[in-house]
């Protein structure tokens, strides 16, 4: 691939610049890593006869590769921030695609590992490179449609799911092949059809300081708290209310169908209120669903209920951007690419042994799982709080000093 300065993008054809292949990468990933997501709670039952207990066991070892994800940094060395973008997502589709080929405990664990640390290195590159090429004024309405165009692959897997499913008498292993297969041939097309982007150079070592103690803390709660929403929330509609391949599917298509309408909106919003107040939002929201979640078991409220906190509680998940563009305007250029990975590891340090540990009480206290999710949602409107409405290097929290006026 032929390197070009991100500064002379401009004079690329429109379907060869930075943009473009955000979002492809966008449009890739979920044709992978959503039909994953769709059938894997009715394909561990059915396969492999999964309870709580092997379902927290199997998230468990997904989390470890975002964990290890400041293994990016020392990856770095030997490789481009977008080769390995593009070599992360050949390995989620590939990973996807054999995924019915090993139908035990141990075989399911083996490919998600694979797969995982596809993912998450594709996550935390895709992450650094969208700060790295998006300017910071338009960074929240192109985050935003970036989500849209992710929901639209994944409605378009999901609507195929649905119309499909029973009517063809698919198989697991005809839809993980051909939504894995997918993502492998849009990530070769990258790999052909793009230059290599040269942005500002990045630091190659760990990147760790104070004054990015909040993102720090902020990217803490929202992997422990999204852990219990991401392994539970599904199995629930699984377990509880006996949702099948195509009704599960045909929840996700309802969120997807909703965040492609509502994303870019909640981008104009982050440009017209602020980090501050979305995240703020986003949590407060967070709060009261898992909160609905726990009266689920308590009270015995009943399917609609729960499906349609499935749908808002994906709605507000998809606020959380508004955390990229928070250290987007608080930090210096070149501790993008470092901290994106020190950020993702922080991300998934309680998502090790959460799923694991809350497994374990899943089996006694369903309830208390989402209550658990509640208490840490409040701990983020809390740090949400200490955002100052215009954050830039120098005020990234509300205790910083003020800055100077300029001299006349």
């Amino acid at each position: 691939m032929a390197v070009i300065d991100l500064k002379d993008s401009h004079a690329l054809p429109l379907w060869r610049r930075p943009v473009v292949l955000l979002v492809l990468m966008a449009a890739a990933m979920p044709l992978a890593f959503a039909t994953w997501s769709a059938l894997l709670n009715n394909f561990v039952i059915e396969k492999a006869a999964f309870t709580g207990v092997e379902i927290g066991w199997l998230h468990t070892v997904r989390e470890i590769p975002g964990f290890l994800a400041v293994g990016v940094i020392f990856v770095l060395f030997f490789m481009r921030e977008q080769v390995l973008g593009l070599v992360s997502l050949l390995m989620l589709g590939a990973a996807t695609a054999v995924t019915a080929w090993f139908p035990s405990f141990g075989g399911i664990l083996m490919v998600t590992m694979i797969s995982s640390i596809g993912f998450h290195y594709y996550e935390t590159v895709n992450q650094s490179l969208q700060l790295q090429w998006l300017p910071k004024d338009r960074a929240p309405q192109v985050l935003g449609w970036l989500v849209a165009v992710g929901s639209g692959a994944s409605l378009l897997s999901y609507g195929l799911l649905v119309a499909t499913w029973d009517v063809f008498n698919l198989d697991y292993n005809t839809v993980y092949l051909i939504s894995g297969g997918a993502c492998v041939l849009i990530a070769l097309y990258c790999w052909v059809a793009f230059p290599q982007f040269e942005g500002a150079p990045q630091a190659r070592k760990m990147v760790l300081k104070r004054r990015y103690w909040l993102y720090y803390a902020l990217q803490f709660m929202a992997g422990a708290r999204r852990q219990i929403f991401i392994v539970f929330a599904a199995f629930m509609m699984v377990e509880r209310f006996g949702f099948e391949v195509h009704e599960i599917t045909a929840l996700f298509l309802v969120n997807y169908v909703a965040n492609m309408v509502f994303a870019p909106m909640m981008g104009r919003a982050l440009s017209r209120f602020g980090e501050r107040a979305v995240l703020i939002f986003e949590y407060v929201g967070l709060v009261v669903v898992f909160l609905a979640y726990g009266g689920i078991y308590y009270f015995g409220w009943g399917v609609v209920l729960a499906a349609s906190l499935y749908v808002i509680d994906h709605l507000l998940f998809a606020l959380a951007f508004a955390k990229k563009t928070y250290f987007q305007k608080i930090a210096d250029a070149e501790d993008i690419a470092p901290t994106a990975a020190v950020a993702f590891t922080i991300n998934h340090i309680a998502a090790v042994f959460l799923p694991v540990l809350l497994g374990y009480l899943w089996i006694t206290s369903p309830g208390a799982v989402f209550g658990l999710a509640a208490a840490m949602a409040g701990v983020s409107v809390l740090l949400a709080l200490l955002i100052p409405r215009h954050p830039e290097k120098g005020q990234e929290t509300v205790f910083a000093r003020p800055l100077a006026a300029p001299a006349e």
